[in-house]
């Protein structure tokens, strides 16, 4: 048996596309109903599900928490097993199902109505008992799996996923959720960094290359090597930041002249350097050397210079 397993793929990937393109039909009033019961609960949000939709339910709880909504899972065969116990009085609870009619839905459903708790069903059957049953119904109905056999979840724990997506998002715009919140909840790896880890994380303060602008060649060369920095600042005699002087200076001024005894940092610097804030976060710092095809930037707090920031000490942080 021959298969174009390109073709299947590109099938696959249209066909979840395709129900996926469909749900935006059924953002309806009982959608923005549904968002704003959420916004306004005092509890938290409790998502649960059998099978694959209980694995879409672990995702939707990650992207709940990781934005700013409070979210626990709970496995529906569970729930009915002693994991109800989850379930506090102001708490909602999300229940994903395709069928909405599966046997431990049908057992759960009835013992959460009983706490009194709101349940909201994303489902792909409107007409199933736990459609009837939720308070709000949001439909993730496909017209069929991507599956060859229309039998493995595939469109319709994308929907689901896509669906909870929605939730997270629209909630994180109530609520304000900011980049600053992010990185709250976000310490760790490289996305933590780049969200919270400034330049006066990285960079050393302490005795930074620095010579006057009077300066001649060979002292020059001394403070470049050994601050190890590749480059030094370059400062007036009342302390005023003029210049820089890198590797690529120093080889320039050697290309164009015999004589280099009487030649001074002001006559070879490069004026108007670029910069960055100590309160800066590294990340900038890091798109303003790679903007700038440079691998040093001067650190200035209030416009004084403080020290010298290296690419690859941003790189040695694992932010990029």
């Amino acid at each position: 048996m021959t298969i174009d397993i390109k073709q299947l793929a590109i099938q696959t990937i249209k066909t979840e596309a395709a129900a996926i393109e469909r749900l935006a039909s059924f953002v309806d009033d009982d959608f923005e109903k549904c968002i704003s019961m959420l916004f306004n609960t005092k509890g938290r949000v409790i998502v649960t599900g059998i099978g694959k939709s209980a694995i879409i339910a672990n995702k939707i709880v990650a992207t709940f928490n990781s934005t700013g909504t409070p979210a626990i899972f709970m496995h529906a065969a569970d729930a009915i097993h002693g994991d109800l116990g989850i379930i506090q009085p102001d708490d909602v609870v999300i229940c994903l199902s395709k069928s909405g009619s599966t046997p431990e839905i049908k057992v759960l459903v009835p013992l959460i109505k009983s706490l009194g708790n709101k349940i909201v069903a994303i489902v792909s059957s409107t007409d199933s008992y736990l459609a009837q049953k939720a308070d709000y119904v949001l439909k993730a109905t496909v017209e069929m799996e991507a599956c060859p056999n229309n039998l493995a979840p595939t469109s319709s724990t994308t929907a689901q996923l896509v669906i909870g997506d929605s939730l997270a998002i629209c909630l994180l715009k109530l609520k304000g959720f900011t980049p600053a919140d992010f990185a709250r909840v976000h310490p760790g790896g490289a996305l933590g960094k780049k969200l919270y880890m400034r330049v006066d994380d990285i960079f050393n303060p302490e005795n930074p290359p620095v010579v006057s602008e009077d300066e001649r060649i060979r002292p020059i060369i001394v403070e470049m090597t050994s601050k190890r920095m590749g480059a030094t600042a370059v400062l007036s005699k009342e302390g005023r930041l003029l210049g820089v002087i890198t590797d690529g200076d120093l080889r320039r001024m050697l290309q164009r002249s015999d004589s280099v005894d009487m030649v001074t940092a002001r006559d070879i610097m490069t004026a108007n350097p670029k910069t960055v804030e100590r309160d800066e976060l590294a990340i900038r710092a890091f798109n303003k050397m790679e903007q700038n095809k440079i691998t040093q930037l001067l650190v200035t707090e209030a416009g004084r210079y403080v020290g010298m920031i290296h690419l690859h000490d941003i790189l040695k942080e694992g932010i990029v």
